[in-house]
């Protein structure tokens, strides 16, 4: 297990760089309304100006008043608002420089077991991994798996994605480029909880394959009085009934089960 965290460690600072590449190139941006958007022209200070995209898809440019914008990527609107200033007599074969300070039209929210929770811009293109190492990777308490939310043509759907398993084979064709208003939640870690003599009772992290023997080693140990022998394990089943197992070491525990160690007679 450490050494797939180890590799996830990796995958997500690498996915860090790339993220940070991207930030810098904002050619792939479509802009939209919020988008806050720094314009200047080369050779004209006077028509440099800071300004927001309308929710009509619009910006005020001295001289040519409303642009729509919205829809377009950066180097298309910074080649309309040159054409129209050319095209209007205002600055002959004019040099638009667009640089968008605020990204709101197009997000992404990374929400649960991540250490950065929140909303992130799509500056570029970004895949679910990328999502996860901008949101500073998965937390402590969180989980191997990931629900992807995304809404298209008008349906949403939710996806499980096994972020561990996807890292041990490699194939990354679950690693989805994200579009906006994706929902990307990390799951928290399954859990057992374990009692009676035990060094630390109480719930731990339930790996996979973990068997009984290593659900005591979660616990810290027996204590003097503990003993390995009549143990229980209590379960939910499908229909919510409480069952009662006798437990062996080699048995494999559940999400929730709670695994009773008894008191020697001895």
């Amino acid at each position: 297990m450490k050494k797939i965290i180890l590799w996830l460690s990796m995958l997500l600072m690498a996915c860090t760089l790339r993220v940070a590449g991207a930030a810098a190139d904002s050619t792939g941006i479509v802009l939209g309304s919020g988008d806050v958007l720094r314009i200047t022209v080369y050779g004209s200070p006077d028509l440099a100006t800071e300004t927001r995209i309308a929710e009509s898809g619009t910006v005020t440019m001295p001289l040519v008043g409303q642009v729509p914008v919205a829809g377009l990527t950066v180097p298309a609107a910074e080649k309309k608002i040159a054409g129209l200033l050319d095209s209007g007599g205002y600055v002959k074969k004019a040099q638009v420089n667009i640089l968008v300070t605020t990204i709101q039209s197009a997000q992404v929210s990374v929400l649960g077991q991540v250490n950065r929770p929140g909303r992130y811009p799509m500056d570029g293109k970004r895949s679910l991994m990328e999502a996860l190492a901008q949101a500073g990777g998965i937390g402590p308490e969180g989980g191997d798996t990931v629900t992807l939310i995304r809404t298209r043509d008008g349906k949403t759907t939710s996806e499980s994605i096994d972020i561990i398993k996807m890292v041990q084979s490699g194939d990354f064709g679950h690693d989805y480029q994200l579009a906006p208003n994706d929902v990307v939640y990390v799951e928290r870690a399954p859990r057992f909880y374990i009692y009676g003599e035990v060094q630390r009772p109480g719930p731990a992290r339930l790996e996979r394959g973990m068997t009984v023997l290593q659900a005591l080693a979660a616990g810290g140990g027996l204590t003097p009085r503990g003993t390995e022998r009549g143990m229980r394990i209590k379960r939910r089943d499908a229909n919510g009934q409480l069952q009662i197992i006798s437990a062996k070491q080699e048995d494999l525990l559940q999400v929730d089960d709670v695994v009773y160690v008894k008191e020697s007679l001895f």
